[in-house]
């Protein structure tokens, strides 16, 4: 049995899209209850032993599936994972029941003057064979502790670092050689891919950013990818230069959702989430989004079968 067999054996069957669960529509979508694929919350806002988050995340665990979405295991870090981080993920986990755990191929923890130190922020990875090991190591200690397959997002990147010629893989065969490695799976945020082809070409280094992005997809193994992420995007422009954020603030873009058909294509039926983290509007506006996204996939599998 390869490393991959563990996981493309338990990927879930539905196509129905999913909503990242935030507080401001806790009471109104278990009023509604609204037809949705799965819902996504993050981790850490539900570590505990009890409170009123866990009361509102138990109630929908009776409607819908949970995906557990985190932010905080660093899982690139070369100081290792906090034990209590994924003690309190393991324990959440066993209470839910999730569909899928997922985090982010980065790094925010690390240890200066003796003491850890944590940053507030997903920092990214050198993808060289070096990191690449600790990144596997890491997985593997949180796929051990979980008895479970974890998935791991590329992330939106806003620095990069220098690293000598021929000592460094490209991200696609990076994250191909973490799932081979560890057996883990491949949350695949397309906008995120997007945000660093448009930064990429406000420096001068893609003149076609969908097509880069294509490319980009074309490269991952189809049958390590768990999940898609689909979100909306920002230009800023303060004085220091142009840059794209990755602010999950507004509406999907027409190239995300163009990307979204050709990864549909490539990856075949995988749950896909909608993500609003700032300035998050009515209910209704999200659950346009999402009967969206089941409308291009599917038409984009008709077209395919």
């Amino acid at each position: 049995m390869s490393a991959l067999d563990g996981f493309t054996q338990t990927k879930p069957a539905s196509t129905a899209a999913g909503l990242g669960w935030r507080q401001p529509h806790y009471a109104e979508l278990l009023e509604k209850r609204p037809a949705l694929g799965f819902l996504e919350v993050h981790s850490e806002n539900f570590f505990g032993q009890g409170g009123a988050a866990l009361a509102v995340l138990e109630r929908g665990r009776c409607e819908y599936p949970i995906s557990l979405h985190g932010v905080g295991l660093s899982l690139g870090s070369a100081a290792g994972i906090d034990t209590w981080h994924l003690d309190q993920l393991a324990h959440l986990a066993e209470r839910c029941d999730p569909v899928r755990v997922s985090d982010h191929a980065s790094f925010a923890r690390g240890w200066a003057a003796g003491a850890a130190v944590h940053a507030a922020d997903l920092l990214p990875l050198p993808f060289t064979r070096e990191a690449l090991q600790v990144l596997c190591s890491n997985v593997q200690r949180v796929q051990d502790r979980l008895q479970r397959p974890l998935l791991v997002e590329n992330l939106s990147a806003y620095l990069q670092w220098s690293v000598q010629p021929g000592e460094s893989l490209d991200e696609p065969e990076f994250l191909a050689n973490l799932a081979q490695s560890s057996g883990c799976g491949l949350l695949i945020d397309v906008n995120n891919i997007y945000v660093n082809a448009l930064n990429a070409q406000l420096s001068g280094h893609c003149p076609d950013p969908v097509a880069a992005c294509k490319r980009w997809l074309d490269r991952i193994p189809a049958a390590c990818v768990g999940e898609l992420h689909l979100a909306g995007h920002c230009r800023v422009n303060d004085g220091h230069g142009e840059i794209v954020i990755d602010d999950h603030g507004s509406r999907i873009c027409s190239e995300v959702w163009d990307l979204y058909c050709h990864a549909l294509t490539r990856f075949g039926a995988v749950p896909t989430l909608i993500e609003w983290d700032t300035d998050v509007p009515p209910l209704a506006v999200l659950l346009d989004e999402v009967a969206y996204a089941n409308a291009l996939a599917a038409q984009t599998w008709r077209v395919a079968a």
